[in-house]
């Protein structure tokens, strides 16, 4: 062979930067002894010089044998374990002679630049890849198709999926057939084949699944072919790149729910995010009079993915609590709800003796705050507006005794205040006093709809709770608009400067000034993930901040302004008050009256419900500059590649590289590529089992109508206009009217409320921060949209009714 080919059997996986993705693939298969089409590959030399060897390239295919050949692209940035490309180059069969096939190789490099091939490369984050060439012998199948050594629907790894026709392959890919589809079980038996595959067949299928998923290390997608003689022949074998990561193998079956899209929250958190975690909360529950493992206080919360989920297997298998398991998971919505109760009919789940909990630390913890938080929600309802003082007063407390360590600090000085001292004063079992009010104004937002069933509609419910004072996230919003009205007279300025240079000319001090400091010092620690330590802080990067002031500048409707419309809220919400108390008096006395004491306390108390999470921000702040101070230190030793890195570790990994030098170059570096890869992960199970089976898919689809998509109530209220599909909030434009579609919301979205007609998210709850302060503005939200932001474009008409907790797609003229 010449330099410009290798044949297929002197290649391997290091050799992909020369050969492409595929070449490597059947490179390793011929190693690992599998039957796969003799050929040769021309390397990407050729490529990136743009001169074609058309000689070297006819000789090759002249010792190959010459007659009939496969042309496949086999790009650098194809078949890797992120990204398989499927589809996205281009494959040529049955070609003969040497102009031919050198046709069909410029054709192959020409469709490395194709529109969809070019869009996939940018949404995997690649920025340029190059093109090699496989040619292959062409072999008549008799049958052919594709093989899933886990199921690519439902994420089950114990399960294979085959797809067959008679023929070429190619039509079950292009979908121009259907198949015979097949599902085998890794550990049973074949079943008897029918269709066009025999027992024996599907049997060998397995087993090279088998051996092909042991040798590459993870699930694969397998083209095959059958030849009329009988040989399964195997053409190609590449990573599912779309399978969610599977749980820790823990040698049985168990039931995990994702807890991050309760806080609307589903980018992956990163590892020291989790660490940290787990460690502040550790400190509560030892407060509280729990026993906890120190290595692990939540033993139960469990990093999927990079995303947080419960174990839910104990409860589940709890006599008792899986009776109250339905009622207690509505705030997750119905799609995760009902996954988890058709998993109570499963025999693998079934009772088994035993508590979820340490029935000594259950005991203690309740012997502990049973009487605090009785006297303490009474005295809150009783005085609310003195309860809502002692919550602020709290708060300034736990700034309070946030202090870092004094300068100069050592690392492990600085490390062992990040693990023991950072959460101390905000994890303490009441948090200053600050949890009591919070517990009551929760309490009395919910009570009233029990008082007032079938007597007030859901409606007037969720009018009731809007324009609702007192809460840090509505204030901290409003707080951003003044800011825009400041930058009126500098308009043009803001418009018209990339977010990112406006937040280094603030930065400079070459900015007007529009009050941007004043609500840094306030609002600086906040930001969208703000729960993960690894995010990067408003006060870090305001480049976010100055695009929502953007789109706050946009608004020229007087009566679509924010504070206006926060403001009519309020008022509708003060008259339907007055309205539903007059109602339910003339129907239910007693309870009227309880009804209506209970909503205006809610007016006093219910917006305190974020005040939690906000007086738990400082501390995360210090702690992520305690630790990116660390990295800086690992860096000069040479254990870190970058400051941030330390984001990508453990808080025990974190002590052995200060105490002990240990370094974690490389894995800090394959963490953060697992977390940017996982970063662009368009959907998130939100109930998992422990073979990787993504729950919500077992389920059966309902009718649906046309032009429809079903989800839950978020919000009251009814809007049309053209939707804004955003699925970051860094830096996202959205016009005055238009309807955000995302995949999610926290606090960091909420900026974007401020000039929405309306909000669709795939994922929530009713008491999530995104429909929360969706009622607060008056504007109706849709939850739980399976798909929302791919089903729905940006630009589209769409109307959404947040009571029915439907969007309909509109005909658009």
């Amino acid at each position: 062979m010449t330099s410009h080919t290798i044949h297929l059997s002197e290649i391997d996986s290091s050799m992909i930067d020369l050969v492409g993705g595929k070449a490597a693939g059947l490179g390793e298969m011929i190693s690992a002894g599998e039957r796969v089409p003799d050929g040769f590959c021309l390397t990407v030399e050729s490529y990136t010089s743009r001169r074609l060897p058309e000689k070297e390239l006819a000789d090759a295919y002249e010792l190959l044998g010459g007659g009939r050949v496969a042309v496949r692209s086999s790009a650098t940035a194809e078949d890797l374990p992120d990204a398989s490309f499927a589809g996205q180059q281009d494959t040529y069969l049955n070609v003969e002679g040497a102009g031919p096939l050198i046709d069909a190789v410029r054709r192959c490099w020409d469709s490395l630049h194709t529109e969809r091939a070019v869009a996939y490369r940018a949404t995997a984050g690649i920025d340029d890849a190059a093109m090699a060439v496989v040619v292959q012998r062409m072999i008549d199948p008799a049958v052919a198709g594709v093989l899933f050594t886990a199921n690519p629907i439902t994420g089950c790894r114990t399960e294979m999926v085959v797809d067959a026709a008679p023929g070429l392959g190619t039509a079950i890919v292009e979908g121009t057939v259907v198949p015979d589809h097949y599902v085998i079980g890794r550990a049973q038996a074949v079943p008897d084949g029918d269709g066009c595959l025999r027992k024996e067949q599907l049997q060998a299928l397995r087993d090279a699944g088998l051996r092909l998923q042991e040798h590459f290390g993870s699930p694969q997608d397998i083209e095959w072919a059958i030849d009329a003689d009988g040989a399964l022949w195997l053409l190609q074998s590449r990573p599912i790149t779309t399978l969610f990561p599977a749980p820790p193998d823990t040698g049985d079956m168990r039931l995990y729910l994702e807890f991050g899209h309760i806080q609307g929250m589903l980018r992956p958190t990163t590892p020291m995010g989790v660490s940290l975690l787990k460690a502040g909360a550790g400190l509560w529950f030892k407060a509280a009079g729990a026993t906890i493992d120190p290595r692990d206080p939540l033993p139960r919360l469990v990093p999927i993915g990079g995303r947080l989920y419960f174990d839910l297997t104990d409860f589940v298998r709890n006599k008792t609590m899986r009776k109250r398991l339905g009622t207690s998971l509505e705030v997750y919505g119905p799609r995760v709800q009902g996954a988890v109760e058709r998993m109570l009919d499963d025999p693998r789940f079934a009772p088994r003796p035993g508590l979820p909990f340490r029935l000594g630390s259950a005991v203690k913890m309740t012997l502990r705050l049973t009487a605090p938080a009785i006297f303490g929600v009474v005295r809150s309802l009783a005085r609310p507006d003195a309860a809502r003082v002692r919550a602020y007063r709290a708060v300034e407390e736990i700034k309070r005794q946030i202090t870092p360590p004094a300068e100069p600090a050592t690392p492990a000085e600085r490390l062992r205040w990040v693990i023991e001292d950072s959460h101390r004063a905000v994890m303490s079992a009441d948090m200053m006093g600050l949890v009591w009010p919070l517990m009551a104004g929760i309490l009395v937002g919910v009570a009233p709809s029990g008082l007032l069933k079938g007597v007030a509609t859901d409606d007037e419910l969720d009018v009731v709770l809007g324009g609702m004072p007192y809460n840090v996230t509505t204030e901290m919003d409003l707080a951003l608009w003044s800011i825009a009205v400041n930058a009126r007279e500098h308009r043009d300025l803001f418009l018209t400067t990339p977010p990112q240079e406006l937040a280094a000319k603030y930065r400079a001090g070459q900015l007007p000034g529009i009050g941007m400091e004043a609500f840094l010092d306030r609002y600086g620690m906040r930001a969208a993930a703000e729960i993960d330590v690894g995010m990067p802080r408003w006060a870090e990067d305001p480049g976010p901040l100055f695009a929502t002031i953007a789109n706050y500048l946009r608004v020229d409707d007087s009566g679509q302004a924010p504070d206006r419309r926060f403001e009519q809220a309020a008022q509708k919400a003060e008259k339907m008050i007055g309205t539903l108390s007059r109602r339910v008096r003339r129907q239910r006395p007693v309870r009227g009256r309880l009804a209506t004491f209970l909503m205006r306390r809610s007016r006093k108390l219910t917006g305190l419900r974020e005040i939690g999470k906000f007086a738990w921000l400082p501390a995360l702040q210090a702690a992520r500059g305690q630790l990116l101070l660390i990295g800086n230190d690992l860096v000069s030793r040479g254990l870190l590649e970058r400051a941030d890195d330390v984001m990508f570790l453990d808080l025990f990994e974190a002590r052995a590289a200060v105490h002990d030098g240990a370094d974690h170059r490389e894995p800090a570096a394959a963490r953060r590529a697992a977390y940017e890869r996982e970063s662009r992960r368009p959907a998130v199970p939100g109930a998992l089992l422990s073979d990787g089976t993504d729950v919500e898919a077992l389920a059966p689809q309902g009718p649906v109508e046309d032009g429809v998509l079903i989800g839950m109530a978020g919000a009251a209220g009814r809007a049309t206009g053209r939707a804004r599909v955003i699925r970051d909030p860094s830096g996202a434009h959205i016009e005055p009217g238009e309807i955000l579609v995302a995949p999610t919301t926290d606090p960091g979205w909420t900026p974007l409320f401020m000039t929405t007609a309306g909000l669709v998210t795939e994922t929530g709850s009713p008491v999530a921060h995104g429909p929360t302060v969706a009622r607060e503005y008056g504007i109706p939200a849709v939850i739980c949209v399976r798909n929302a932001t791919h089903e729905i474009r940006t630009g589209q008409l769409i109307t959404i009714d947040g009571s029915a907790g439907t969007v309909r797609i509109e005909e658009d003229d």
